[in-house]
């Protein structure tokens, strides 16, 4: 997108592709909880 996928993590090839899918997977599921009211945190 930008061009540099590397600034955080510039030693694997499909674990940022990975570890950003958690990411966003994990946002996902806070913003649905605080919405939907148990999201405590």
């Amino acid at each position: 997108m930008g061009g540099h996928r590397n600034e955080c993590c510039d030693g694997g090839g499909g674990f940022d592709n990975g570890f950003a899918l958690l990411i966003v997977l994990f946002i996902l599921l806070i913003i649905i909880g605080c919405s939907w009211g148990f999201g405590g945190f």
